[in-house]
């Protein structure tokens, strides 16, 4: 089997003061080459720490976290970072982009932090044209509609080639025509180029789209949603 992801017994622990909460339990789960999963839960069910954890953000207190045939819960925080620039692309609600830099530039970032010179604006400039803004690389954030501010961000998750994109609400800014294109765009992305696609969501219009359903319950795997959930597309 081609997994991306294997996740083996995680737990991850926050001491507060004298207090420790425990966001994940014992989780486990694998995630093939080429999925689209969505991630589940209410509010305080470990959606955000599973997230961190996959997007190689934190590391787990313990468990084993392989992401595309690596080990990193042992890494230090510079090998965690460069595992992350190389195989984990980023969409968020909030897009994220530096209002100082135009698309283009915004895009580059990633190829920046790997330390790319050569090609570097073409590469940006390609993965611009991909997600529809071949008219808008020279914009900055503002000159931008929020639906084009997400592209933006698609594309800088997507210039690195990473084993896996993790999109967080990616469609929570965004009114409801602007959302299904943003989707429609993620899950062209995966056909084309059979990129993982991992969206955190609170919304089952979005799940539905996904072929499988993770749900998270305080801090553990509700089994009924990820041994049934398994929506075609």
């Amino acid at each position: 089997m081609d997994w991306v992801i294997e996740a083996r017994s995680l737990v991850k622990t926050y001491k507060m003061g004298e207090i420790e909460v425990n966001a994940l339990r014992g989780v486990s789960f694998t995630i093939e080459r080429g999925e689209v999963i969505s991630i589940m839960g209410p509010s305080g069910s470990g959606k955000s720490t599973m997230m961190n954890t996959l997007g190689c953000l934190d590391r787990p207190t313990s468990g084993e976290y392989i992401l595309d045939g690596e080990s990193v819960g042992d890494m230090d925080d510079d090998q965690l970072a460069s595992v992350r620039n190389r195989k984990v692309g980023f969409v968020f609600q909030s897009f994220n982009l530096l209002s100082r830099l135009t698309a283009v530039g915004n895009v580059e970032l990633p190829l920046r932090y790997a330390g790319m010179t050569e090609g570097r604006r073409a590469r940006a400039q390609a993965a611009l044209e991909a997600v529809g803004l071949k008219d808008r690389m020279n914009h900055r954030p503002y000159e931008l509609s929020g639906g084009q501010q997400q592209r933006v961000a698609v594309a800088r998750s997507l210039v690195n080639n990473p084993a896996i994109i993790m999109a967080d609400e990616p469609t929570g800014n965004l009114d409801s025509k602007v959302g299904r294109e943003i989707m429609n765009l993620l899950l062209n992305l995966n056909k084309d180029r059979g990129t993982t696609l991992i969206i955190v969501t609170h919304d089952p219009k979005i799940a539905e789209q996904t072929q499988r359903v993770i749900r998270l319950r305080d801090g553990e795997i509700d089994p009924d949603y990820e041994i049934t959930g398994i929506i075609k597309r």
